[in-house]
């Protein structure tokens, strides 16, 4: 950024220098501190009379939100409350959320950003990352090179196609770069200025967004094929052209169009498709800390996938990896996986079979001899009964899907099952972590997409593990930027995967949570940013240093939320 421009320039230093002054640096997000400024920066920066005399601290401002929050009798309420303390001040954005984590992640994330989504029109009021509509086209070079965007190094990119489990919500969507984004920072403390969320508005097939009048986004049928990959292609060029060593994460693509498009764009640029390598990893480490509580090891698990789409194809993928490591083949692995789509087990000859389905494919000899309901629909529960399945993870946003009668007949052969209703939010999950103690007398090891409090049990309370991305793409994303990493490799995924497994309370004590407190998310992300670091060193993709700097970059680029001294630049 250059010394002229009007824009803040920010520092790792321990003051910070900038032109701006009076309502202007009030208004930016970035710089402003409130109450905060001291009475010498007052009088510099011409503040007096524009703020009230009190002049405060960091603390202060904590107490003063949580009593706005804590009057806020609704989550999305509480959301909106949040939404708007980042505009107007992230260093106390940040810090809040860092001193409140167990409380402010599912407000800030899932499960409650679907409903921001949902509801984004009606609480849009300023600018937050990029809407890039296809109208526009022409102009998204022209928007990128505006010089605000000159210190950015990460972008989270959707088209709000497949918001969570709740479909095309359009540019609404756009809650969901602006919550993943806000992550990077809040759990891996990745510089807010190094962070772009961006919208590709290609219109929307949503009926009820088609027709309201207050809808923020392009009001047109969503632009598909050819005219849709020319778009993307567009951005992706002109994005490689502003900032040629970018890390770019796809979020949230329908499943058509995630898994082609991170595979067309993996080998041309820094990029990782969250739902499809993020969930993989989250899912495999918990696994590994839920097969670590069992005694039994990954390679003799069986598992059933439910929901082959582009996060059940990933997650397959990353376990048959891991279980590769543990001296299966690849043809044994994949034997010890039982994936489903709509129709069903995908088998030969079955329903709606997808390309990049086929690996997924159990043939009519491997279900030869089994007690069938119907041999032309072969369902989970006959999959449960018959393949003996030790583990059950759902990625199908079907509220349900994983009945009483699959739950029990599943426990009837397993001393602790393994299970895992991934889909979120809240209301799409597979089943609740009650209901699924409840069946298995307590016995099944439960992980869930979306946050559900403690289970009481038979006199105690059951933490429910939180099978959340957010584990995992804040230090992958860190990872990444402090080694400079060229690609993102699937050992950089797997080390994550990997990092995540050892932290898990239960390798010490196989009744407790599988996976670390929401509360020590910061930590996590941290250590799953080393470890990613030194992965992407091993295999070569590095261009930041050896291992031997790695710690002190990692010190040296952590964003910490506190307010520093202001000097005005004339």
């Amino acid at each position: 950024m250059s010394a002229d421009s009007p824009a803040p320039k920010l520092t790792r230093n321990a003051v910070v220098r900038t032109r701006l002054s009076g309502f202007d640096l009030l208004m930016n997000p970035r710089l402003n501190k409130g109450t905060a400024f001291t009475e010498e920066e007052r009088d510099a920066f011409g503040l007096h009379g524009l703020l009230p005399p009190h002049v405060g601290t960091l603390e202060d401002q904590h107490e003063r939100r949580k009593i706005a929050l804590d009057h806020r009798d609704t989550a999305f309420g509480k959301y909106n409350l949040m939404r708007d303390l980042q505009d107007n001040d992230e260093t106390l954005f940040y810090s809040f959320i860092a001193h409140h984590i167990e409380e402010l992640l599912p407000i800030v994330y899932t499960p409650v950003v679907g409903e921001g989504c949902q509801r984004f029109s009606e609480i849009w009021r300023k600018p937050r990352g990029l809407f890039l509509s296809y109208p526009n086209r022409d102009r998204i070079a022209q928007i990128l090179a505006n010089p605000r965007y000159d210190d950015v190094r990460c972008i989270v990119v959707s088209d709000g196609e497949r918001i969570l489990g709740l479909g095309d919500q359009g540019a609404g969507g756009m809650g969901i770069p602006i919550g993943k984004m806000a992550l990077y920072t809040a759990l891996a403390g990745i510089p807010p200025e190094h962070c772009l969320p961006v919208l590709l508005d290609v219109g929307t097939d949503n009926e009820t967004l088609l027709n309201d009048p207050i809808y923020i986004g392009w009001q047109h049928k969503r632009v598909r094929g050819q005219e849709y990959d020319d778009f993307v292609e567009l951005f992706v060029t002109a994005v490689e052209k502003r900032w040629p060593h970018i890390l770019l994460q796809w979020e949230d693509f329908a499943g058509v169009n995630a898994a082609r498009l991170l595979e067309r764009y993996r080998d041309r640029l820094c990029t990782f498709n969250d739902d499809i390598q993020g969930t993989a990893a989250i899912t495999t480490a918990t696994l590994l800390a839920a097969v670590h509580a069992t005694g039994i090891p990954l390679s003799e698990q069986t598992i059933a996938m439910f929901g082959a789409g582009s996060a059940g194809i990933g997650i397959v993928d990353l376990l048959v990896t891991a279980m590769k490591e543990e001296g299966l083949s690849e043809e044994l692995a994949r034997k010890r996986i039982y994936a489903f789509n709509r129709y069903g087990l995908l088998i030969e000859g079955g329903k709606g079979i997808r390309p990049g389905q086929e690996a997924l494919v159990r043939t009519r000899e491997d279900v030869a001899g089994w007690n069938l309901t119907d041999a032309d629909s072969i369902s989970l529960l006959d999959v449960v009964r018959n393949a003996k399945v030790t583990v059950l993870a759902g990625v199908s946003a079907q509220p349900g899907a994983f009945t009483e009668e699959i739950v029990r007949e599943m426990a009837r052969h397993i001393a602790r099952p393994v299970i895992f209703p991934l889909s979120n939010p809240t209301s799409v999950a597979e089943a609740t972590p009650a209901d699924l103690l409840r069946w298995t007398d307590g016995r099944a090891l439960v992980g869930t997409g979306s946050p559900f409090a403690p289970v009481e049990f038979n006199g105690k309370q059951i933490r429910i593990a939180q099978v959340n991305n957010s584990y995992i793409f804040p230090g992958l994303a860190l990872g990444i930027l402090v080694s400079s990493a060229r690609r993102v490799t699937d050992g950089m995924i797997m080390a994550a995967a990997k990092t995540l497994a050892s932290l898990s309370p239960a390798r010490e004590d196989k009744s407790a949570p599988l996976l670390p407190p929401i509360a020590d998310s910061r930590k996590v992300g941290l250590l799953v940013g080393e470890a990613v670091a030194r992965q992407a060193v091993a295999d070569g993709v590095a261009e930041g240093g050896g291992e031997e700097s790695l710690q002190e970059r990692l010190r040296a680029y952590v964003w910490e939320p506190v307010y520093k001294p202001y000097e005005r630049l004339l």
